[in-house]
């Protein structure tokens, strides 16, 4: 790579990395995998830098991270589970810290799914894409990401029915 590319692609990083990590950090639920799986990404991204730049990079670097979880996914020998002891108690109405709580409690709620459901909501969500781009992004039939979503949902009202609350003080709130 030349002097000139390598320097377009540091200030690339420069500008574009914390966006990209805060998806990381969403598909992942923990820093340091999250720092790994973009780290890996934009070690790859940099080989290609001459041929991606003058398209979407972000866009590419984005469907690169969401591949290379999915592939981490169906590695046996990264798979780990995490466990939290209890969800954290509901706080009272009008207390500033809520929208932490919220945001605590989503992530750790999150954070127990199953991370082909994780990432179905993280793209629906979070990114704002159709059913038919997270499709491609997770190479799977429409129909799978639909059935995912449901699953995924209902999976989090079970495991943390406390979020309908918070949500709604949240709202209340403002």
């Amino acid at each position: 790579m030349n002097a000139e590319l390598e320097r377009e692609f540091t200030d690339f990083v420069e500008t574009r990395s914390h966006s990209l990590f805060r998806t990381a950090l969403a598909l992942t639920g923990h820093r340091q995998q999250a720092e790994d799986l973009l780290q890996t990404v934009l070690a790859r991204g940099v080989r290609h830098w001459g041929r991606i730049r003058t398209g979407n990079p972000e866009a590419y670097l984005r469907t690169a991270l969401y591949r290379e979880q999915t592939s981490w996914w169906r590695s046996v020998r990264r798979r780990r589970e995490v466990s939290i002891e209890r969800v954290p108690e509901v706080r009272a109405p009008g207390d500033d810290s809520a929208t932490v709580d919220l945001h605590l409690t989503l992530r750790r709620a999150l954070a127990r799914l199953a991370p082909k459901h994780r990432a179905v909501l993280v793209l629906r969500y979070f990114e704002d894409r159709p059913d038919s781009e997270i499709a491609l992004i997770l190479s799977c039939t429409e129909s799978t990401v639909r059935s995912q979503h449901a699953r995924a949902l209902a999976r989090l009202r079970v495991l943390c029915p406390d979020l309908d609350l918070l949500g709604t003080k949240e709202r209340t709130s403002r």
